[in-house]
């Protein structure tokens, strides 16, 4: 089938990585014949050239577009698209606005974010829910939001994010991290990377770091990868809690493998999250994970996976208690670290999103004009 990836914004976050993976999975196992259209370009629109898939940019200005609506249509036309797969409101919108005028045309929604819609998007959605052909949620607390948000809950169908537990294998000791920062081999290194926004919650995890210094004694690291706008506001609070080479930033990394292998634990801090690629990429890893008890982190840690601590959002002391178990305790590490390559093949191998994700491809074709 002749499928066209729809986004809004083609840079270089987790919903990009989701994209480019059902790209090349499915094109490689034949299921799919993809074709990509973007509004505003980023890494993504590279990596799809690089794949000799078809690249068209589509202008969208606004949720209610109809010009780009029926741009989007004349363009499915051309290519002989029989399905929109899409995953911001913006090209969501316009895709069922491009029903109108190509109603042989089916749209996917995969919802990347776990977060309640206002008033008016709400009512929106009830409206064109009739119209939606399928939708994907990636963690069961989004499914619940989607439901809430007026979406018909018949037509949601829970697909985790998943990686190839194969690209992230490989010896611990071909890791350059420790030597780039001068980490001795037996240093204790936690990793967080993440852009510097708001909704990371970077300032609630130097303070718990700051406060780990007060539980124990024993020697850690903390590497901060990534950048954003507040980057600068967290080098200044590193710098007035005196925290001095406990904490490493390190800016943004394209050899993220790299920065797994060098360390023993993966920090997530966030506020928002749905189902973290990076989370689940740290597991493939080989790293045990403290997460934040929101979105779809207790889909990942829980007590069946056994692969991490869930913490409290915004509290120190419950992220410093969980690191001082890691720091302490390697044999919990150790059982921690065997659970997380354990749950990635069980739960978030790339070929059970890939083989999910063309049923629901199937369930949209074969739904009925409307």
């Amino acid at each position: 089938m002749k499928v066209l990836y729809l986004l809004n914004f083609a840079g270089k976050a987790g919903t990009e990585r989701y994209v480019e993976t059902l790209v090349r999975y499915l094109s490689a196992g034949g299921q799919v014949e993809p074709y990509f259209a973007y509004n505003q370009g980023g890494l993504l629109v590279e990596r799809m050239e690089a794949l000799g898939v078809p690249v068209r940019r589509l202008e969208m200005r606004r949720r209610f577009d109809f010009r780009a609506a029926r741009e989007l249509a004349a363009l499915c036309q051309e290519w002989g698209i029989e399905l929109v797969h899409c995953h911001y409101l913006r090209e969501h919108y316009t895709a069922l606005l491009a029903k109108r005028y190509l109603p042989s045309l089916r749209v996917v929604y995969t919802n990347h974010f776990v977060q309640a819609n206002d008033g008016i998007t709400r009512f929106t959605n009830r409206i064109l829910d009739k119209k939606q052909d399928q939708i994907i949620a990636v963690c069961n607390r989004g499914r619940e939001v989607l439901i809430d948000n007026g979406w018909s809950g018949e037509r949601i169908r829970v697909v985790f994010n998943a990686v190839d537990p194969e690209a992230w294998a490989g010896d611990r000791s071909e890791s350059t991290l420790r030597q780039e920062l001068g980490l001795a081999a037996d240093a204790f290194v936690m990793l967080c990377a993440s852009r510097f926004a708001d909704d990371k919650g970077h300032h609630y995890l130097l303070d718990s770091v700051k406060r780990l210094t007060q539980l124990t004694e024993r020697p850690f690291t903390l590497v901060l990868a990534g950048d954003g706008p507040l980057l600068e506001a967290a080098q200044a609070q590193a710098r007035e809690l005196e925290l001095g080479e406990r904490v490493r930033f390190i800016g943004f990394r394209k050899d993220i493998k790299n920065l797994y292998k060098g360390s023993d634990l993966y920090v997530n801090s966030s506020r928002h999250e749905a189902l973290s690629f990076l989370i689940i990429e740290a597991m493939a890893a080989g790293l045990p994970v403290i997460a934040t008890d929101m979105g779809g982190n207790s889909d990942i840690v829980n007590d069946k996976t056994a692969c991490g601590l869930l913490v409290e959002y915004d509290n120190p002391e419950s992220m410093a208690q969980a690191m001082k178990r890691f720091l302490e305790d390697p044999a919990f590490l150790a059982q921690c670290r065997t659970r997380a390559l354990e749950t990635v093949q069980e739960r978030f191998e790339v070929h059970k999103m890939v083989q999910a994700t063309s049923q629901v491809y199937q369930a949209a074709l074969s739904r009925p004009q409307g």
